[in-house]
């Protein structure tokens, strides 16, 4: 008997084929019935790597063209990084599974062989979110854009461009690159980005998806409602130093959330505890309340 095909779609970044190999082997040894083909695409948001994401269109620009492949079932799946993604996804493409969460803190990378942080060259980063917290644990210092893949990035450090690069911890220990991890922020040095940590698996609604249900897992999905509610419900795009990190035991889940006010120039942390189940209305009302503690 022919086995069913899946098409599953990803960027064509070594970070993104490996995490997508680790959805696809995961639904191998679940689904033997099943022939899995990766197809893999260069976005927007891989090509322009001159400029911040915020000045080139968002978030999106790393989903355009694998939604489009969706849309037209060049693919049945496609693979995502849920912090890569945008907060609202299309009513006609889902998210269907959340995949478990790999270590969603930020961590500082130093050159190759250095033990020593010189202060004098900037760090590189490319996130709003990161540079904000960045500042408190290292106000003389300045950081610089920098874009691109892992390995593009640590090259750039290893030449001698930066004093240091930060770095989410999954995908280092996806790249089998956790060895050059220096050191690993605390959640109260800084607080990760939505969804960190966690891959989300797209389809097209109205199809049969049941494979998927190998994948999913229940706190990585109840973590990254409640977090992206919180970034949704302050209109956080690229640009704004917005932060949410959920932390889950059993059934309970704190929610804790760093909200800036572009106008005050202020930001505020803050955090919520309730059912895991409630994450959504706890990121919505964690939001609000932050918002509300900016002095006007």
């Amino acid at each position: 008997m022919e086995k069913r095909k899946i098409i599953v779609g990803s960027r064509d970044s070594s970070l993104a084929v490996a995490q997508t190999k680790l959805v696809m082997d995961t639904i191998a040894a679940n689904h033997p019935e099943l022939e899995l083909e990766l197809v893999t695409m260069k976005t927007t948001g891989d090509v322009i790597l001159d400029k911040s994401l915020d000045k080139i269109g968002g978030k999106g620009l790393f989903v355009k063209e694998l939604d489009r492949a969706l849309r037209d079932r060049k693919v049945d799946v496609t693979v995502h990084s849920l912090k890569d993604m945008p907060m609202d996804t299309p009513e006609d493409l889902p998210i269907l599974a959340f995949s478990k969460r790999g270590d969603p803190s930020d961590a500082l990378i130093l050159p190759y062989g250095t033990k020593v942080f010189d202060d004098t060259k900037p760090i590189g980063c490319g996130s709003a979110r990161r540079n904000l917290q960045l500042k408190k644990l290292y106000p003389n210092v300045q950081t610089k854009l920098i874009r691109g893949n892992v390995v593009t990035r640590l090259a750039k450090l290893d030449a001698g461009e930066y004093s240091a690069l930060v770095l989410a911890c999954s995908g280092l220990h996806r790249l089998d690159l956790g060895y050059r991890i220096s050191r690993i922020f605390t959640y109260d040095e800084m607080i990760p980005a939505a969804g960190q940590g966690i891959l989300a698996i797209q389809g097209r609604a109205g199809e049969n998806y049941d494979f998927l249900e190998c994948v999913n897992d229940k706190h990585a999905e109840y973590a990254a409602i409640a977090e992206r509610a919180f970034v949704r419900e302050l209109d956080g795009g690229c640009s704004s130093p917005i932060a949410a990190h959920a932390e889950l035991a059993d059934d309970k889940m704190k929610l804790t959330g760093l909200y800036y006010d572009e106008e005050t120039g202020q930001h505020v942390i803050g955090f919520a505890i309730g059912k895991a189940e409630d994450g959504e209305q706890m990121g919505v009302d964690l939001a609000n309340r932050l918002k509300g503690e900016i002095p006007r």
